[in-house]
């Protein structure tokens, strides 16, 4: 099984407490989802993050509606938390989020490390569609962050 990976970098010009408050509301993830992934949260809110905290929702990749569920496997105020998908379009899918205190603001770095299906085309899909539209979910989401924060 092939793992691909994605890293973003943002800093944020806000305090770290502000910052991870924001992510650690997880109804927040809708803002900062593109529209064209129909991103829909099914788990009663409000949702209590912390270890353990499974979460689930809905969302379209490639036309198909998927019904995702992830679990906290990490939560470590205000510096870290991880999602790993339990069900969903993907393979196998570990997103680390970590918050760094710098001057002037709270760097985001988001660290994915992400599988898809097991077959002779997931290289040609990987370079056509997965990566590209993974891409763009993560601009989209620079630029919701940028704005809220601003």
């Amino acid at each position: 099984m092939k793992i691909y990976s994605l890293r973003r970098e943002q800093l944020i010009k806000k305090p770290l407490s502000e910052v991870f408050a924001f992510f650690a509301k997880p109804e927040n993830l809708a803002c900062l989802t593109p529209p064209s992934l129909g991103f829909r949260i099914l788990t009663p809110t409000p949702i209590i993050m912390k270890e353990g905290t499974v979460i689930d929702y809905n969302i379209r990749v490639m036309g198909f509606k998927w019904h995702w569920k992830s679990i906290i496997s990490h939560y470590e105020p205000p510096y870290k938390f991880v999602d790993e998908q339990l069900k969903g379009p993907y393979k196998s899918w570990h997103h680390t989020h970590m918050f760094i205190e710098k001057p002037g603001g709270t760097l985001v770095i988001d660290e994915v490390r992400y599988a898809i299906i097991n077959s002779p085309l997931d290289s040609i899909m990987h370079v056509l569609y997965i990566k590209k539209r993974l891409n763009e979910v993560f601009d989209y989401r620079m630029r919701k962050l940028k704005r809220k924060f601003s």
